[in-house]
């Protein structure tokens, strides 16, 4: 199970960032508890603080040479560090200038990295100055949930509703397709936005709880496929309801 997720998921190793909605902060943790080196967990964001459950050693500060701090938790296989926040139970992103130098000073043998938010929505886009990816990412892993499929476009389902019309023609209020999803993921002003051109990406459809909706997720992977030309290198669906093997199966480009 662990070496499926990571080959598929492309996270054997290098820097791999997660963007999108529905399912980010699972994705990176299920990632950093299959593998099986020395792994890093951050952010370029505002997110909730590191849960125990990662079983990794905190560093939350505000040190200027972040990488050198980074690099004496040599003794901890696992390692989740972040900037303080004023807001309880929240940690600020690290600027992601630095991760590089973070995970190459460091040794680590994987970083994973949450490089936007979505207000624990199920689908969304993003704004102009998002996502907020490093430069030396190797691996992007464009993320949404089934769940949000043949629900209607609005602000219960969705983070800036605005931003996914735009994207997919959708009108507020229209239930949300299969179409649209794969046009959304593999949009320039979607999914692919702010994307560095060296790195890998790969689509992640979260939350594939039932048959009904692994059959709309193959039909929203298919479309992201022919909509996205050559890059995106698969779609991987995932579920991690039962806590065992999250991967139900990866759609390739036929």
């Amino acid at each position: 199970m662990s070496e499926r997720l990571l080959e598929l998921l492309g996270a054997d190793r290098g820097i791999v960032c997660a963007v999108g909605a529905g399912g980010k902060k699972t994705t990176l943790y299920a990632l950093a508890n299959a593998h099986p080196g020395r792994v890093a967990v951050t952010a370029t964001v505002f997110m909730t603080a590191f849960s125990r459950r990662l079983g990794a050693y905190r560093l939350i500060t505000e040190e200027p040479d972040l990488p050198a701090t980074v690099a004496a938790t040599g003794e901890h296989r696992r390692v989740a560090y972040a900037r303080p926040s004023e807001k309880p139970g929240r940690v600020a992103g690290a600027p992601p200038d630095v991760i590089g130098d973070c995970h190459r000073q460091g040794a680590f043998d994987l970083t994973l990295v949450k490089a936007d938010g979505a207000r624990m929505r199920a689908i969304k886009a993003p704004a102009p100055d998002e996502p907020v990816i490093p430069e030396s990412a190797t691996t992007v892993l464009c993320i949404v949930s089934a769940a949000a499929i043949g629900e209607p476009l609005d602000e219960r389902i969705a983070h800036r509703p605005e931003r996914i019309e735009a994207v997919t023609g959708l009108r507020a209020g229209d239930p949300i397709t299969p179409g649209a999803v794969g046009r959304l993921l593999s949009a320039n002003n979607g999914g692919l936005q702010g994307i560095p051109d060296q790195a890998s990406v790969i689509a992640v459809i979260n939350a594939v709880d039932d048959a009904d909706r692994r059959a709309l997720a193959r039909e929203a992977a298919r479309a992201a496929l022919q909509h996205g030309g050559d890059r995106i290198a698969r779609v991987v669906l995932t579920c991690h309801r039962d806590g065992q093997n999250p991967v139900l199966e990866a759609v390739e480009r036929e």
